[in-house]
């Protein structure tokens, strides 16, 4: 089946470079284009599509407001947002995402991510540019602050329990180097470059690690080497 798109841009070279892109896919097409968000509302209403790409910044209605209307926890029958823009603000991600964004991308991340990102939507899952990832992920590792010792000591009468040994790592000494690189953010792109591999090659392992951890996208990986260490390098 073809996915129907809806882009919502108020800059119509964003529009038409997001149209090249997306009716290349042979399972795409855009089915329509509004350059603010009250338009954006109107034409999903009408024509249903799959999937809308909304800017965050657009006169009459912001994207994250947008994402609300069409996606939101109240609405009957939601229609999945994707919301694509070029500021990384870390509070306008928690907002699309709890106002039922499928996914958060920056316009920078490239072609191949915004056809990564319908896809996702498609099949019910969410993906973040891994530039975002990295930094949010970044933030749930670090350290909590400790609280100040109380006057009075707390007796250790109890032995600490023994702690459980650590699972068997399921991944390849070559696989471990690729899934650190995609919790740094790399494309597969740039993660050949940096192993001196192929960009389908990288794909293929990326394919690998996600079967091996059974997570479904890039973040999941990243999540998998920021809890388990491997990221910060412990």
């Amino acid at each position: 089946m073809t996915t129907r798109i809806l882009i919502a841009d108020d800059q119509e070279d964003v529009r038409n470079g997001f149209r090249l892109i997306l009716d290349s896919q042979p399972d795409m097409t855009v089915v329509g284009e509004a350059a603010d968000g009250a338009t954006a509302v109107e034409l999903a209403r009408t024509l249903r599509p799959d999937v809308v790409l909304a800017d965050i910044r657009m006169p009459r209605l912001d994207g994250l407001e947008v994402t609300r209307v069409l996606a939101g926890p109240s609405v009957e029958h939601p229609i999945r947002v994707v919301v694509v823009t070029t500021f990384d603000l870390d509070d306008y991600v928690h907002t699309a995402l709890r106002n039922g964004a499928c996914g958060f991308l920056l316009k920078r991340s490239g072609p191949n991510l915004l056809i990564e990102g319908v896809r996702a939507a498609m099949a019910g899952d969410t993906l973040i540019s891994p530039q975002l990832t990295v930094r949010l992920l970044r933030s749930l590792s670090a350290p909590q602050a400790v609280p100040q010792a109380t006057t009075q000591a707390v007796p250790q009468t109890a032995p600490r329990p023994a702690a459980e040994p650590a699972a068997e790592d399921p991944l390849t000494a070559r696989e471990r180097e690729i899934a650190l690189l995609v919790a740094r953010g790399l494309t597969n792109a740039e993660v050949g470059a940096e192993l001196f591999i192929s960009p389908g090659t990288a794909k293929t392992h990326v394919a690998n690690i996600q079967a091996k951890l059974a997570v479904r996208n890039r973040v999941g990986i990243a999540a998998w080497a920021w809890e388990t260490g491997l990221a910060n390098g412990t």
